[in-house]
């Protein structure tokens, strides 16, 4: 069994796309996935399935749309991807720190892509003055370091010019999520 985590895009934010954790977890259960498990109501589901990555994606997001009436992109990552990218971030931890201090926020955070983005979305991207922002794309993963904060970020807000649907987690969720992981493996 393959344990994945099911990153939603933009539920529970601002009073749109309302669901309950209970109920997104026993939808999961639902679809025979087990050992469900949900994290914060942002839409973080750890599960396991013997199911490809594709397959899994497109059942999730067709059950969202049909149990809750709305369609949500679905990001999946595996466990071993999810540790791999905690365990190799882009950005030093002098980057980070600096960024932190500057900061009074969360200032790490990744951008969950749904493929690799194409040579020209990368380029699109680069485009983009953001005065203290920085980024680092490795393979689906943007890393992004926000030393004023993602709130009135440009580059926060040019994710879109990568023309691939995505989903954006804090450092401290993505931590969580290898730690829930962790648990998971252990128990």
């Amino acid at each position: 069994m393959t344990i994945y985590v099911a990153l939603l895009r933009g539920i529970n934010v601002g009073g749109k796309n309302m669901i309950k954790m209970a109920a997104l977890k026993n939808m999961f259960e639902s679809m025979g996935l087990s050992r469900v498990k949900t994290y914060i109501q942002s839409g973080n589901v750890l599960f396991e399935s013997e199911k490809e990555e594709e397959v899994l994606r497109k059942q999730i997001e067709n059950k969202i749309e049909v149990i809750f009436g709305f369609s949500v992109i679905v990001v999946l990552r595996k466990a071993e991807e999810l540790k791999r990218i905690v365990s190799n971030c882009p950005f030093s931890a002098d980057e980070i720190s600096a960024a932190e201090a500057a900061s009074e926020a969360e200032s790490l955070y990744v951008s969950f892509l749904l493929e690799a983005p194409s040579q020209e979305g990368v380029e699109r991207l680069s485009t983009v003055k953001s005065e203290n922002d920085e980024f680092r794309i490795v393979g689906r993963e943007v890393f992004l370091l926000f030393p004023q904060s993602i709130r009135n970020s440009k580059l926060a807000n040019s994710l879109q010019m990568l023309k691939v649907p995505a989903t954006v987690r804090n450092w401290k969720t993505v931590n969580k999520l290898v730690s829930l992981i962790s648990e998971m493996e252990e128990g």
